[in-house]
């Protein structure tokens, strides 16, 4: 090459690498307006849809918050190998976790109540370290428990003062919120028995639940299931999609008993599942819509699950106890085939009566048993020995329950007591009864969940919250047998065709109110309402007073009507009026 030539080329060259850069420079400020248009335009939509839909800047803070973080939640799931690791580890250092929490969140956190009932117990931190040392987690609970450590679940609600000799100490969720904790969702127990708990949850929890979903899940051989829901709308939905989503295994359908833009509804719900969604696109993981299934019109649940059986796959269906029986009781009347189809049941009593309605079928249920306050707690026994057997994740959480050697005033002998264990849990829980008993024992059962560390099982697991009208009281689990059995093998139905409403009325007077559903039949309802009082007023004790007393008093009336239903979407064994009702002239009839 003649060197004017090459020289030539030479110079040339940078003026080529400037034109390049000017070039990039000028993409990258048109794609960054383009971006921000994008935003703004974005950012004032919402604005305005909010401003329609009457969002409160807390629901956008919130809704902004989960949006952001959700993408790069559901671009990394936890494999197998990952979640095995985190338990192996958090089993190994149990001990040093619930200190840390104990130390973080209550000791160096003023304004905790748990850090004045350990100072009325003259418990300081050494001390409680000394007490794990020598005794382990639920040895050091258990003392406390004794020394007055504890809140009964009026207590944790606020519905009473915490009252420990001479101190009163104020207690509600929102004083055992843990500091370290975000509020990405936000979940509300059903409060069957008054106004449910509003809880907010860090995905990072999620997360930390979720790797004991993943194991128990694949542990029945669910890794290549077809996976659906079918609950409520809300933020409960959203973490269950997240739970199947979190594994890389998102499910296919998401059926919603009630239509979240019906009238009524707060649009947080319509605007979730549009979050959700959203956040699925963004990380390109693509979740599904929600599909209208009423609770009474279970059918595309089971068409879906006769689909997947005819092509060869296996269903796997989420929801409460009371909606499988229903979706079992149509699949046989409409004559499809469900068998071999999986059911994750629970946020109900899991009652022999109902699992037998659900095994007519062929399909198989295994419970779950959870709440709002600490989200998942155990997990169903694949060598059950009752129908609730679960296996309780201790690496989540501490569980102890009263006994001969340890009683609380006014609480059963099986009352649980929950403990926080992770560092992402929303609440801080130091010996908290969420108001549920259980039998609680250890044994070696053969199953892969016990070979993955959890050995210790509940079962037979129940509220105590009681029953009372005319200052007579029932636990409500010496009704369960009554309205599952008896009822239903003398006029028919099954165990979710009978409810008991406890009501007030206009003129203070408490009414019972028997509901049974319509499709029961023909029946004399002076029949049902002897029957069910004879049935829980056996001998000639106390219960026999009882129920003489609310035969006497005209407190029961049996109505054919559905099962009532709660917000959640449970049909519950018992249901406590929101409202005093007015008296009925059809009741009974």
């Amino acid at each position: 090459m003649p060197a004017r030539a090459w020289d030539m080329g030479r110079r040339r060259q940078p003026r080529a690498g400037a034109r390049r850069g000017v070039v990039i420079l000028v993409g990258v400020y048109y794609t960054g307006l383009a971006s921000f248009t994008f935003y703004t335009r974005f950012r004032s939509r919402v604005m305005r849809a909010s401003r329609r839909a009457h969002l409160s800047l807390a629901d956008l803070r919130m809704g902004a918050q989960f949006l952001w973080r959700l993408p790069a939640f559901l671009r990394h799931p936890v494999n197998l190998e990952e979640a095995r690791a985190t338990l192996r580890h958090r089993l190994a250092w149990r001990d040093a976790d619930f200190l840390a929490i104990v130390k973080r969140a209550i000791y160096e956190h003023s304004g905790s109540p748990y850090r004045a009932l350990l100072t009325f117990a003259g418990c300081e931190y050494g001390d409680l370290e000394k007490l794990v040392i020598q005794d382990g987690v639920e040895g050091a609970l258990r003392t406390l428990l004794r020394q007055g450590v504890y809140l009964t679940v009026d207590e944790f609600k606020g519905r009473s003062p915490v009252v420990r000799g001479s101190a009163t100490i104020a207690a509600d969720p929102t004083r055992l919120r843990n500091p370290d904790s975000a509020s990405h969702l936000q979940v509300q127990s059903s409060g069957s028995r008054g106004p449910g708990a509003v809880v907010g949850v860090d995905l990072a929890f999620v997360r930390d639940t979720n790797v004991n979903y993943g194991m128990a899940l694949d542990a029945r051989g669910g890794a290549a299931w077809h996976h659906a829901i079918w609950g409520v709308p809300g933020t409960a939905a959203m973490r269950q999609l997240l739970r199947f989503g979190d594994f890389g295994a998102p499910p296919v359908r998401w059926f919603s008993q009630i239509d979240p833009v019906a009238g009524g509804l707060h649009p947080r719900y319509r605007w979730s599942a549009r979050l959700i969604r959203w956040g699925g696109l963004f990380a390109g993981i693509p979740l599904p819509g929600s599909v209208h299934a009423p609770i009474d019109d279970p059918l595309p649940i089971a068409r879906w699950m006769a689909g997947v059986l005819r092509a060869g796959g296996t269903p796997h269906v989420l929801t409460f106890p009371s909606s499988a029986v229903r979706l079992c009781q149509a699949a046989r009347a409409a004559g499809m085939d469900l068998q071999g189809g999986q059911l994750t049941i629970g946020g109900e009593p899991i009652t022999a009566a109902r699992l037998a309605e659900i095994r007519r079928t062929g399909m198989v249920a295994v419970p779950r048993y959870g709440s709002a306050e600490a989200v998942f707690i155990a997990y169903g026994c694949l060598a059950p020995e009752a129908p609730d057997d679960l296996h309780v994740f201790h690496d989540l959480h501490a569980l102890i329950h009263t006994g001969l050697e340890v009683q609380v005033p006014g609480l059963p002998d099986t009352a649980l007591f929950i403990t926080s264990l992770r560092p992402t849990a929303p609440l801080v829980l130091l010996n908290v009864s969420l108001g549920d008993k259980a039998e609680m024992i250890r044994r070696a059962c053969g199953c892969p969940l016990e070979r993955l560390g959890w050995t210790t099982h509940l079962h037979t697991i129940r509220s105590y919250e009681k029953l009372t009208a005319g200052g007579m009281t029932f636990l409500d689990t010496d009704l369960v047998r009554v309205l599952e059995e008896v009822l239903p093998a003398r006029f028919g139905g099954g165990p979710t065709d009978y409810q008991l409403v406890e009501e007030e009325t206009e003129d203070g007077h408490p009414r019972l109110r028997l509901l049974v559903h319509p499709t029961v039949g023909a029946l004399d309802t002076q029949a049902v309402a002897e029957t069910f009082l004879t049935a829980i007023s056996p001998g000639s004790g106390v219960e026999r007073v009882m129920g003489l007393l609310w035969r006497d008093a005209g407190f029961l009336r049996v109505e054919r009507r559905s099962p009532e239903s709660t917000p959640g979407g449970k049909i519950l064994h018992l249901r406590a009026a929101s409202r005093p009702a007015a008296a009925s002239p059809e009741a009974g009839r």
